[in-house]
């Protein structure tokens, strides 16, 4: 008798237990919920959807809005849409793989490998090395001039409102350049023959002595897998992030895509861009879901080694500067730079991104193993509203 009454009792506070932890986790999702649709309205986002991961699976998401307004279309986990620079974290996991594969190493001089000489006017017999493209102190920079034509827009395949065109034409974007790889694009940057070269494509000093964030230089890294993989950079990744990964709804290209997952960008509430791509894309361009990014989210932060060695991952999240000799203008105070990913003092891994219609942010916690992410369909200047709440919650233990 008493044996079943100890059991009961047991049973009792196993499932006061069980009961109490559900509550106290819906409790923590609602008012993360809460929190975030505030920043949501106050931002005047058309949509956003929100992901926290542990190491293993998914502990929160969270859909705001819509991905297409006019059509009452949910912003889902499965809507798919372009990234910004968080593509630039790709380009660390890609050059991390052609380093052990053995292509190179960080310390190689970019003209070993590319079929033209780069020479930067302000140094013409420096060397640039792998390393200083991933830290953007290459010396190679983005021109206004010619990297903001750089963008490929589709206006055909899908209906958009001309005020956002407008308005990208206003700020100095547009359609303009002709090269349609890679290869054309710097050889024509890059080259003293070629058709864009000038000194306003290189930054002050020398090589390793200056931080200018350099979308050309990041994509750069990209074209140098290319040359010594004989494979596409959009290949390369496919290969060797996408396909081990199961991201099975992302890519590089508007063609890559099944638009009817797509979301629309947004200038406002109202008007919407053109879907569009990057000549430099390995840089920006990666459209994909929140879904399949919380799937390489997990993988990174676990140190996932279908990807990399644990060797790898190290040295990608080794801190590049020292703070008694960083490099001009940089200020190490709230980060400190990784191979291309963002070393917050606050002692998360991460990196952010922006484009026309675009804002995201992904980042994890080693601490912890948790980590977090948004995809919204409108550029954000400010993020800090939404990260601070996603990293305070990545903290808890």
């Amino acid at each position: 008798m008493k044996t079943t009454q100890t059991l009961k009792k047991l049973l009792f506070v196993l499932s006061f237990s069980i009961l109490s932890n559900s509550i106290k986790a819906q409790t923590i999702s609602d008012s993360l919920t809460a929190k975030l649709q505030q920043a949501f309205t106050q931002e005047s986002l058309p949509g956003m959807y929100v992901v926290m991961t542990d190491a293993n699976k998914t502990i929160y998401e969270h859909g705001f809005g819509y991905a297409d307004i006019a059509n009452q279309i949910p912003y889902s986990a499965g809507t798919v849409q372009n990234i910004g620079s968080v593509s630039k974290t790709f380009i660390a996991v890609a050059l991390m793989k052609a380093i052990e594969l053995k292509y190179f190493t960080l310390e190689t001089d970019i003209n070993d490998i590319l079929p033209f000489k780069v020479i930067n006017p302000n140094d013409p017999n420096g060397k640039i090395t792998i390393r200083q493209l991933t830290n953007h102190t290459s010396g190679i920079v983005d021109n206004p001039e010619i990297y903001h034509y750089s963008y490929h827009f589709y206006p055909k395949l899908r209906a958009y409102d001309s005020i956002s065109v407008q308005t990208l034409n206003k700020i100095g974007f547009g359609d303009k350049l002709r090269d349609t790889t890679l290869t054309q694009f710097f050889y024509n940057y890059l080259s003293p023959q070629g058709k864009y070269y000038s000194k306003a494509n290189f930054g002050e000093g020398t090589a390793g002595s200056t931080s200018s964030y350099s979308n050309t230089g990041s994509a750069l890294v990209a074209y140098l897998i290319e040359i010594k993989s004989h494979l596409s950079y959009a290949d390369f990744t496919k290969k060797y992030i996408l396909k081990p990964l199961k991201m099975d709804h992302s890519g590089w290209h508007i063609p890559d895509i099944n638009l009817k997952d797509h979301a629309n960008l947004y200038l406002d509430q109202k008007n919407r861009f053109p879907l569009y791509d990057l000549i430099t894309y390995p840089d920006g361009g990666l459209k994909t879901s929140a879904e399949d990014l919380s799937k390489y989210l997990m993988a990174i932060a676990r140190h996932d080694k279908k990807l990399l060695t644990e060797a790898s991952y190290q040295t990608m999240f080794t801190a590049q500067f020292s703070k008694e000799h960083p490099p001009k203008n940089i200020n190490l105070t709230y980060r400190n730079k990784g191979i291309f990913w963002n070393l917050y003092t606050n002692g998360t891994i991460g990196h952010d991104g922006d484009d026309p219609g675009v804002g995201t942010y992904l980042f994890f916690n080693p601490a912890t193993g948790k980590g977090g992410l948004f995809l919204c369909n409108k550029y954000l200047p400010n993020k800090q509203a939404i990260v601070d709440v996603l990293v305070k919650e990545a903290a808890r233990k």
